[in-house]
């Protein structure tokens, strides 16, 4: 079934939600939804073996694949030992944890809990690794694959008929759940398991593409698909083009990746043109500075452009990813130096934080103000040549390899990388964007194929 993965669309569902799933173009916008409301109870008890259909409502205009499942009666688990991979932010649209929607799958077990970059509950910093635990509420077995493993092993999946994978991304490629997500495929086609994934919004949408791609050479635990930086699919769709493309999954023969298992299960109503706010779904902390959608944004936006430039992102605890700061630079001279590069959809402004017991902190909050102009990644970009002009000669060309091979595997362009530290702030940014605009445009035209919302 490898290279064919099956994608599960209810046809009671489609019955009973034609009323407000639709199809938009591919330029369209929809409003905002209106104020959540209150959704129902599932009624349960301890030998329950179903739950109150989950109803659909305006409140509510997109069913995740978590609900879809639930709702399709669990039917792609059944008669299946699986395990989870997920964390903090796999909930369902009511906010409940795919944890727990899956221990009361009727003919399911769920045997075994799989971690990712900062652990099961969000708490672990970036970066850091963790071990193998226990969960203390559910007494599974927590495996880590942030730690000494990044995949799950045979013996860990020779407990399991199939995987399930509920991750939300941001839409960003070095957020790395996108990469444990083809490192767990990998393993999982390795050793002849399903792998089931519950698809999730795009928090971005699935019409912005930008930045550069990533070159072969700089693919890591950080970068584990040639995509550009802001890639513009879901995580069903990539590991829909994971399955079906030759030479996506490097860590198996591709042999092994045609005889592979994958299922997607699909979300309803959700639309390319979506942001997370149109959702009406409450976002879940990704990680311990991605809180909310302002900081998906500010991740696409200067993420990049704080690797190693001298730019901090934040003001004090506050606006991560959104606010902006460097060293003895007053935030009215960040504002008119940004401000002069008109930037497409971007506005800047100055925010005071108070600290307690000490003088306020002040820096420079990002605004989108355009969202079809705005080109997510070009602010970041422009953040490196102005270093270059706020630390002379060149702060990126006093890297040392460490540091250098850090900043190349979250930018992942060596042409780029060649470029800023020869000519520093003189580097012509204008034809590396025109460069990656028309790459970008070409990878979107390719990976329609594994698109499945219109």
């Amino acid at each position: 079934m490898f290279g064919h993965p099956r994608f599960i669309f209810p046809s009671l569902l489609f019955a009973l939600a034609a009323g407000f799933i639709g199809i938009s173009g591919c330029h369209s916008r929809t409003s905002p939804p209106a104020r959540l409301g209150k959704t129902p109870a599932a009624k349960s008890s301890a030998n329950a073996t179903a739950v109150a259909p989950l109803p659909i409502v305006s409140e509510f205009p997109v069913m995740l694949g978590i609900d879809v499942l639930e709702a399709d009666g669990f039917k792609a688990v059944a008669g299946k030992r699986i395990g989870l991979l997920t964390h903090a932010a796999g909930v369902n649209r009511r906010g409940e944890s795919t944890i727990d929607v899956l221990r009361r799958a009727p003919k399911t077990k769920l045997v075994a809990l799989f971690a990712p970059e900062h652990s099961l509950n969000g708490d672990v910093k970036a970066g850091d690794n963790f071990e193998d635990y226990i969960d203390p509420r559910t007494r599974l077995p927590v495996f880590s694959l942030h730690g000494k493993n990044r995949a799950p092993t045979p013996v860990e999946l020779k407990k399991i008929d199939a995987l399930v994978i509920d991750l939300q991304d941001i839409g960003v490629r070095s957020y790395t759940f996108n990469v444990v997500m083809r490192y767990a495929m990998e393993a999982c086609f390795a050793n002849n398991v399903e792998v089931i994934v519950l698809d999730r919004p795009n928090p971005l949408g699935g019409l912005k593409v930008d930045g550069p791609l990533l070159d072969k050479e700089w693919m890591s635990g950080v970068g584990a698909f040639r995509i550009p930086y802001v890639h513009g699919l879901t995580m069903g769709e990539l590991a829909r083009m994971a399955a079906g493309a030759p030479g996506v999954l490097q860590n198996i023969p591709d042999n092994v990746r045609a005889r592979g298992r994958l299922t997607v299960i699909p979300m309803h109503g959700w639309k390319r043109s979506m942001l997370w706010p149109e959702t009406g779904l409450r976002f879940v902390p990704t990680s311990p500075l991605v809180r909310d959608f302002n900081a998906v944004v500010g991740y696409a936006m200067v993420g990049l452009g704080c690797e190693f430039s001298g730019f901090k992102h934040g003001v004090g605890a506050s606006y991560p990813f959104r606010g902006l700061t460097f060293k003895n630079v007053t935030s009215d001279k960040l504002i008119k130096d940004l401000s002069s590069l008109r930037l497409p959809g971007l506005v800047f402004r100055k925010v005071i934080v108070p600290e307690p017991g000490a003088s306020p902190k002040e820096g420079v909050y990002v605004d989108v103000t355009d969202w079809s102009a705005w080109n997510p990644t070009e602010l970041s970009f422009q953040l490196m040549r102005l270093a270059c002009r706020y630390d002379p000669p060149n702060p990126f060309a006093k890297l040392n390899d460490k540091d250098t091979r850090s900043f190349n595997i979250h930018v992942g362009s060596t042409a780029w990388w060649t470029a800023l530290k020869h000519d520093g702030a003189r580097v012509n940014l204008d034809s590396f964007l025109a460069d990656w605009h028309s790459k970008d445009t070409i990878y979107q035209q390719q990976t329609r194929k594994y698109w499945l919302y219109n």
